[in-house]
């Protein structure tokens, strides 16, 4: 586990303080969108395609330190879009370690080495580096050639200043476990401090509709590829019992509101990926959202998913109140054969609704009705 022992100690005070005082849902970890722009349009992604005046909103330095204190989580991970396509991402980043949170700032790396002055080594920071495999593997998720080999050289730019860097590995339909754990191999010879991994999610506007897993064959894709990491020091940036829940061994249900988005229409529910409906507060969020009508059994958009956004903090607050289980797993690794754990019943969800394109268009009446703050074309 690559996780910085400081960040497991503060994360795991931070979960019993929540037990203790009585809480039954908490955030875990912010995400934080501050806009959705981005130089890359992957074919697996759904924020692409939104109209222009959308695009070219940004949340305020002001708006993202307000979103980090409202929430309270100990972690906040920006993503986008990509960040460091909005100018006052420094100042964000600053503002958000000033409170003693930790950082991890995501981005396809085209810009990095460029920007790169602009940020200073921190042990509360680190580079999250979206790297989907070797070069024909990423090129081709990201749909644009030539992005794997700048990702490489930002990687070794970021190292050479001292700063922590992990990537971010997302999986879909047709990976092949020998060539993943080959890239793993090389990921870790480039001297990343971890890999965050998982499977990707079927947003309903991403371009892409037929490469996403499925459960099953989650779980026996990771099988495999931990089956053939053994012994070959990968060193993961997220809890052992959510890699050992990717395996299939683990029976865990969503928590969505672990890990509350923040983005240009406003608190999302219900979840990173799933964009339902927006408040105003995170208060209302927590409150006024019907948290039982979603997950994996209880809405049918959610059948397929075990993405950490939803099930990081289900792992997170498991190890926090099961020491041992989580030793098991460390001293072990997950387990690679055998009957895999109970899956969950889809017998009683409800259907799908596609309410997305009406949030839009009440955005785009928003838009049109104020004047939204610009993103540098030049950028």
């Amino acid at each position: 586990m690559s996780v910085p022992l400081k960040q497991v100690l503060r994360v795991g005070a931070y979960v019993v303080k929540q037990h203790l005082a009585g809480r039954k849902r908490y955030p875990l970890v912010l995400m934080l969108e501050p806009l959705f722009r981005c130089n890359l349009a992957c074919g697996g992604c759904g924020k692409i395609d939104y109209p222009a005046p959308i695009l070219n909103q940004r949340i305020s330095v002001a708006d993202a330190l307000e979103a980090v204190d409202e929430c309270g989580a100990p972690v906040v991970s920006i993503a986008g879009g990509e960040p460091l396509l909005h100018k006052e991402m420094p100042e964000i980043v600053e503002g958000i370690l000033a409170r003693k949170k930790f950082v991890y700032l995501c981005t396809n790396a085209l810009l990095l080495e460029k920007k790169l002055d602009l940020y200073k080594p921190h042990p509360y920071f680190t580079w999250d580096i979206h790297l989907d495999g070797d070069r024909d593997m990423h090129d081709r998720a990201v749909s644009q050639d030539g992005t794997f080999d700048r990702a490489v050289a930002a990687i070794k730019a970021v190292k050479a200043r001292g700063f922590r860097v992990s990537i971010n590995c997302t999986l879909f339909d047709g990976a092949n476990a020998e060539r993943v754990a080959k890239f793993f191999d090389e990921a870790m010879a480039l001297g990343i401090d971890g890999i965050m991994t998982s499977p990707g999610y079927a947003y309903e506007r991403a371009p892409d509709q037929a490469h996403f897993l499925g459960r099953q064959k989650t779980k026996q894709l990771f099988r495999d590829i931990l089956k053939l990491g053994r012994g070959r020091g990968w060193q993961f940036g997220q809890s052992p019992l959510f890699i050992d829940f990717l395996a299939g061994n683990q029976e865990y249900h969503c928590t969505p509101w672990g890990n509350p988005t923040r983005n240009v229409f406003g608190w999302q529910r219900p979840c990173y990926l799933l964009g339902e409906g927006y408040t105003k507060t995170f208060k209302e969020l927590m409150e006024t959202t019907d948290w039982d009508a979603y997950g994996t059994g209880n809405y049918e958009k959610c059948a397929d998913c075990m993405v950490h956004s939803g099930y990081e903090a289900t792992a997170v607050v498991d190890a926090v109140k099961n020491p041992l289980k989580i030793a098991r797993v460390l001293l072990r690794g997950p387990r690679t054969d055998g009957a895999m754990a109970k899956e969950i019943s889809l017998d009683k969800q409800r259907p799908a609704e596609f309410v997305f394109s009406r949030h839009v268009e009440d955005a785009m009446k928003k838009a049109h009705a104020k004047p939204a703050a610009m993103v540098d074309a030049a950028e």
